[in-house]
């Protein structure tokens, strides 16, 4: 009865108040998410957010925002199946090959002159693209003056990538990335395979840190000399990507490097004078000062 008399009260609303009221509701959602369990996605994209509340609302069947929250606000389990909806999981070996070749091309020669390298691989999700800067860093003879920080705000996400475990089917098209990126070896070398994974090799899984980190809530950690977030800021508005883009150039020593995705860019930041254009296409940047 209770759903039914909800769904009249929504049918009974104009087009614009319902939609007033829906935002409303988000609102106070992601306030509550916010104060109750301290995790804020307040300043991701609304479109996203929205989708991703509608798909766990039929999930959980409830009728409405209003309810998801109050579920959420008194169970814990909930709350963690919402979080793996709000968490972007959507990452390959060697995504975007190219993106991978132009940082062996124009970027591995200026970390070879340096005693050390670290690298931030910020909204790492499974571990997928990490471990491959691992391999194209050991095939450019760099393996062991490098520390390679992998972060997300997702701990069921990094508890997969800690395990360097991934579904053998997946390797075919992974090793097509890896040929496509530049790759040099036989792909297969790099991990061991049971009847349904790939475990990739300790020695790789070794020179990654895995850890948790969100990037709405927490501070700059290390100075580094490569910072790779990719089609992460994308899901975030225009004042969070900003929070952002000043939490990366707080982070990079001078000369440093920050990688993007192909849908975000450098220039409408307010950092952008701080930096110049390595590879327009890849979204490659140095920053200058």
């Amino acid at each position: 009865m209770e759903h039914h008399n909800m769904t009249n009260r929504y049918e009974s609303l104009n087009a614009a108040d319902a939609e007033e009221i829906t935002e409303l509701e988000i609102d106070l959602l992601l306030d509550g998410l916010y104060r109750r369990y301290g995790y804020d996605f307040r300043h991701y994209a609304r479109s996203s957010i929205r989708r991703r509340l509608q798909y766990r609302m039929n999930r959980e069947k409830v009728p409405s925002i209003t309810a998801l929250l109050e579920r959420i606000l008194f169970d814990p389990e909930a709350v963690d199946r919402l979080l793996q909806d709000l968490s972007i999981r959507v990452t390959e070996m060697f995504r975007d090959p190219s993106f991978f070749l132009a940082l062996r091309k124009k970027i591995v020669p200026e970390l070879r002159k340096l005693p050390e390298i670290r690298i931030w691989h910020a909204g790492c999700s499974t571990g997928e693209e990490p471990i491959s800067m691992a391999i194209l860093l050991e095939e450019e003879g760099l393996g062991d003056k490098v520390k390679i920080y992998a972060t997300d705000m997702n701990e069921e996400a990094l508890n997969v990538a800690r395990k360097g475990a991934y579904r053998l089917s997946s390797m075919q098209s992974y090793t097509k990335n890896y040929l496509q990126a530049g790759g040099i070896m036989e792909f297969s070398k790099y991990y061991t395979t049971t009847e349904s994974e790939a475990i990739f090799n300790r020695e790789l899984m070794q020179r990654i840190l895995f850890f948790q980190h969100n990037l709405v809530m927490d501070r700059s950690f290390n100075e580094f000399h490569l910072i790779i977030c990719r089609n992460v800021m994308i899901y975030f508005d225009d004042r969070l990507q900003q929070h952002v883009h000043q939490l990366f150039h707080e982070s990079l020593s001078v000369n440093g490097y920050v990688g993007l995705g192909s849908n975000e860019s450098m220039l409408y930041a307010e950092e952008v004078s701080k930096y110049r254009t390595v590879d327009a296409v890849e979204k490659i940047y140095q920053k200058l000062h």
